[in-house]
């Protein structure tokens, strides 16, 4: 914590505007809200040093709510940092929070409660135009009333948040565990002293908090037992039918900060993509090779261009639309990892050329068991293939581990492009890889698999996961994703299969800017299992939290004839 304190330290007294007030005001109250709850609310005035004796003067504010009582020193160094620039600072503990009143409920008041405080700011003599800035948690705070907040205030910086909830919880049906298993460890309001593994491994699920946290956490047990995208809790009249809406409603600039490998990309993604068009071009999406914490985690790559400013980015934004000063250049900001440097795109999806890979029953040569992943530019050196089917068997009991992903939280060592194991490293992993790459390819964008599969299960997962092996031989994870034969194809609700049947699914991974180089080669590994990142599925249809027990099952990959399966790489520069 001091080392991030340092750095924080470091970065506003390097960032721009400099510093030119050096003193300021500070108090706290109890602000009541609406339903006469008061929650703790600190306020960070600047002495002017322009003509200190003037009544009323008017600052631009900068607003934050924040549930986390560890963020107190950074929240001072905030204060500070923003009063030396001619801001005020108003910081709010959420209910039950660091000596707010009331009970600690996630999520549930935070709407209410931002806009009670927002009408008591606007009423105060010294508030000029108003801003708001969060990150995870913080930025939830944000987004739950962006659509109805008063004319003063003019925008928000949001950065690691999503507001389509069920994309940031599940992956067609899977539960994202390691991230709200987690989470709901470390925010029960209680100290939880269970084993993390042994809490995720928990059957049934259900009653991990009442039989192994000692507790009662009836908000968990509804995320975990609401897994069609369709249900009540999710798209009836609740808190996340209506986040999913606000962006479309909202009307006020937004800058919006991303990752590659963090946890509510896919969420945020989405978010941006429902800001009304009009909205939109006013708005900024920047997506660095960050985690959650924008931290970085990229083996073999060069990173001398990172541009990882998390303060110097939000004051440049508040400086244009609270003081109008500086420019904004608004649409999609990426960094293409592998290439080391940033584009602009005017949206998340530019005109791509597209190139197709085969996958194939055709053994490669090789000390490692893999084989071939053949692109449309080979596919005429190969003689039409036969159906071939390539059978592995998924363990319950022994999952796949987690090992460079975009969506874990607890297991932060793993967040990241890591170096990956070797080709087929356990029998349940089934490599595929290509010939190497004749020049360098930029993909931006979305990644399709789509596979033809069967098992003896009535419902199961399969996993993909994307490489680069570059040409020294060292492999890096690109992306992953995971589905359910009962959700698969991006089915809202649970459809049945019929065990060993041969069904078509089709995964998307998150999309991704990088850079495959020159003689790397593409590997994709298959498998059933990325566990901590996903619950683990246990071969049983029906709701994962429920379940008791677990068994075996076979499963199997198709290949040649009808059974063509492929993926989609959308490439929108060619070096």
């Amino acid at each position: 914590m001091s080392k991030f304190i340092d750095t924080l330290k470091a970065l506003y007294a390097s960032a721009a505007p400099v510093p030119f007030i050096q003193s300021f005001d500070k108090k706290e109250i109890m602000l009541p809200m609406s339903d006469g709850v008061r929650l703790k609310t600190q306020i960070w005035i600047p002495k002017s040093n322009v003509n200190i004796e003037e009544k009323n003067e008017i600052f631009p504010v900068i607003f934050t709510r924040t549930c986390y009582a560890h963020q107190e020193e950074e929240m001072n160094i905030r204060a500070e940092g923003l009063c030396q620039r001619g801001y005020a600072f108003i910081l709010q503990w959420c209910r039950g929070c660091a000596g707010s009143e009331g009970l600690w409920e996630p999520n549930i008041h935070e709407r209410q409660d931002g806009l009670d405080t927002l009408s008591w700011i606007c009423r105060q003599p010294f508030a000029g135009e108003i801003g708001y800035w969060g990150d995870s948690y913080l930025a939830m705070a944000g987004w739950c009333m962006a659509d109805a907040v008063p004319d003063k205030v003019k925008s928000m910086y949001l950065g690691v948040f999503g507001t389509d909830r069920y994309t940031s919880m599940y992956k067609d049906g899977l539960f994202r565990q390691d991230l709200f298993t987690s989470w709901a460890m470390d925010n029960a309001g209680v100290d939880i002293r269970a084993d993390y593994l042994e809490s995720c491994r928990f059957r049934p699920q259900i009653l991990v908090d009442r039989k192994l946290w000692s507790t009662n956490l009836p908000w968990y047990r509804e995320w975990i037992m609401n897994t069609d995208r369709n249900s009540e809790y999710w798209s009836g009249g609740g808190i996340w039918k209506m986040m999913r809406e606000i962006p479309q409603k909202t009307r006020i600039p937004i800058f919006i900060r991303e990752g590659w490998y963090d946890h509510h990309l896919g969420s945020a993604v989405e978010t941006f993509q429902r800001l009304s068009a009009e909205n939109r071009s006013k708005c900024v999406f920047e997506i660095g090779p960050w985690r959650h914490d924008y931290s970085v985690n990229l083996e073999h790559q060069p990173t001398d261009r990172l541009e990882n400013d998390s303060v110097q980015s939000p004051l440049e934004w508040f400086e244009y639309t609270l003081k109008g000063r500086g420019t904004c250049n608004p649409g999609v900001r990426m960094y293409v990892i592998g290439a080391d440097r940033w584009i602009h795109l005017d949206n998340l999806q530019p005109s791509l050329k597209n190139i197709r890979f085969h996958f194939s029953g055709k053994k490669q040569r090789g000390a490692f068991t893999s084989y071939a992943l053949i692109s449309d530019i080979d596919i005429g050196r190969y003689r039409a293939e036969q159906c071939t089917r390539i059978s592995y068997i998924y363990d319950p009991n022994n999952p796949v581990w987690s090992h460079g992903a975009e969506s874990l939280f607890k297991t932060r060592e793993e967040i990241g492009s890591l170096s990956q194991p070797t080709c087929s490293y356990r029998d349940d992993v089934i490599s595929f890889v290509s010939e190497p790459l004749e020049k360098d390819i930029i993909t931006v964008g979305v990644i399709h698999v789509r596979l033809y599969v069967s098992s003896d299960a009535e419902d199961t997962a399969f996993s993909c996961k994307l490489m680069e092996e570059f040409e020294d031989g060292d492999t890096v994870n690109v992306r992953g994703t995971i589905t359910t034969l009962a959700y698969r194809n991006d089915s809202p609700v649970r459809i049945t299969y019929i065990s060993s049947s041969i069904v078509e699914i089709n995964m998307d991974f998150w999309p991704i800017a990088w850079r495959f180089c020159k003689r790397s080669k593409l590997r994709i590994d298959i498998s059933s299992s990325d566990f901590p990142q996903y619950a683990i599925h246990t071969n049983y249809p029906g709701i994962w939290s429920v379940q008791e027990k677990s068994r075996k099952a076979e499963q199997s990959l198709y290949f040649g004839e009808e059974y063509d399966s492929v993926m989609d790489f959308p490439i929108l520069l060619e070096e």
